[in-house]
């Protein structure tokens, strides 16, 4: 079901969730459509669905759009050109909801867009509660911000010709560093367009590739809830389910 505006307002400022409310934004690629505060709330209300089965210990997926990792508190975030297709940051929304609940003293976000996580990083920079870890393409590719690590949200760039094995080597160095965090908590921002075939990212992973993720993420142990980034091939569809596969085994 659709979030509620209140909880919407725990991430971004009040004046954005108007604009996207009376549809005032003015942005390249992510418009103003019919029903699209509608939309969104939907999408981050999934998030949270997420987030909450997840602390009943079920690993559970949001399948919704729009994405939302791109959108800050204030709407295009740390300089960026656009939106990249996001409204309100479903992930983040969710996370910042789960810390309120006793139990959840510290959550982990791992971000697999091939696009960097610039939203989520604006938005949890400093939070000693938050670890923000992203693994993207860097290089003449947007939104160009994730080009190095800053305090609590650790950045790996990974250049255009990236093969298999170099992105599971640094997954597998992200997934160390959350596990010495920690959390109570981890949120995973998928974005499947890291797969070769993707004609808007790609980078060198397979179809198979995405089981082997979701199995290191399993291999943490956590509480694991998963929310729908990019994605934009037509073989996207199996890509989704080799990654619930692998974390079925958590």
């Amino acid at each position: 079901e659709p979030s509620k505006e209140e909880a919407i307002l725990m991430v971004p400022n009040k004046s954005f969730v108007e604009d996207v409310k009376k549809r005032r934004l003015n942005d390249i690629d992510t418009p103003n459509i019919p029903g699209i505060y509608w939309y969104a709330r939907l999408s981050a209300g999934g998030a949270i669905k997420a987030m909450q089965l997840a602390l009943e210990g079920e690993t559970a997926f949001s399948l919704m759009r729009p994405p939302g990792h791109h959108a800050g508190r204030n709407g295009k975030a740390l300089n960026a050109s656009s939106l990249g297709f996001c409204y309100f940051n479903n992930v983040a929304i969710a996370c910042t909801k789960a810390m309120e609940r006793p139990e959840v003293k510290r959550v982990a976000v791992i971000d697999i867009d091939c696009h960097h996580g610039n939203g989520t990083q604006e938005i949890f920079f400093s939070n000693p509660r938050v670890l923000f870890v992203s693994l993207h393409k860097f290089g003449f590719f947007y939104p160009g911000t994730g080009g190095r690590s800053e305090g609590n949200c650790l950045n790996y760039p990974l250049g255009w010709n990236t093969t298999e094995k170099e992105y599971m080597e640094a997954l597998s160095s992200a997934l160390e560093e959350v596990e010495r965090f920690n959390p109570d908590l981890v949120a995973v921002s998928a974005g499947f367009d890291t797969y070769k075939a993707d004609p808007i990212g790609g980078l060198g992973l397979s179809k198979e590739s995405y089981r082997t993720i979701g199995r290191m993420i399993s291999g943490l142990e956590k509480n694991t809830f998963v929310v729908l980034e990019g994605g934009y091939s037509r073989e996207m569809p199996e890509c989704v389910y080799n990654l619930l596969t692998g974390l079925e085994s958590l």
